[in-house]
């Protein structure tokens, strides 16, 4: 992903409900073998990532708020 392209999927994480978040990360995973490029593998593993991490800290927000 380009910059802007993480830019614009960090501002969805931001503002998405922890529904639409489940929805798009099993919708990443459902689509995962699909993917046979390293390009594309990378941004794959980059927005799991950055969605496993949003989830974690609202649950964290959660948990003390």
């Amino acid at each position: 992903m380009d910059k802007e392209a993480i830019k614009s999927f960090i501002c969805w994480l931001e503002n998405a409900s922890d529904d639409e978040i489940k929805a798009q990360r099993e919708y990443i995973l459902s689509r995962k073998a699909l993917i046979s490029t390293r390009e594309g593998k990378a941004d794959v593993k980059l927005a799991l990532r950055l969605i496993d991490e949003e989830l974690l800290a609202r649950l964290e927000l959660k948990k003390h708020g």
